[in-house]
């Protein structure tokens, strides 16, 4: 089971990573999930992980109180409004732009509705 989870854990963050430049693909729920799947297999990356200068605070923030800080809801918003007005800009199709605005609506709506930190 160790080999699982720190597979899943290494997936997850590289999926969040590659998150915080690719629209709709959602950063922090999956840095969470890594650091859970850490915490269930390998000490050393789960340290890692928490000690991290980037992702640390928001997993020690979200594990502590919940929490989201009002810096990463701003940066998430003015990220999602640049995501939609690229995909414009660049001619993507009006029905996928309108799955996009939906879609991260109902993002926007969680993050803004978790209190700061």
């Amino acid at each position: 089971m160790r080999f699982f989870w720190i597979s899943a854990g290494i997936i997850a963050l590289g999926i969040g990573i590659a998150g915080i430049v690719l629209p709709l693909v959602p950063t922090v729920p999956l840095v969470l999930l890594a650091s859970f799947c850490f915490a269930k297999s390998s000490e050393r990356l789960h340290s890692w992980l928490l000690s991290h200068k980037t992702f640390g605070p928001m997993i020690h923030d979200w594990n502590r109180s919940g929490t989201i800080s009002q810096n990463a809801k701003r940066a998430a918003t003015i990220s999602i409004i640049a995501v939609v007005g690229i995909s414009a800009a660049v001619g993507v199709p009006q029905h996928v732009i309108v799955i996009q605005i939906m879609t991260l609506t109902c993002v926007l709506l969680f993050i803004w509705t978790r209190p700061n930190s």
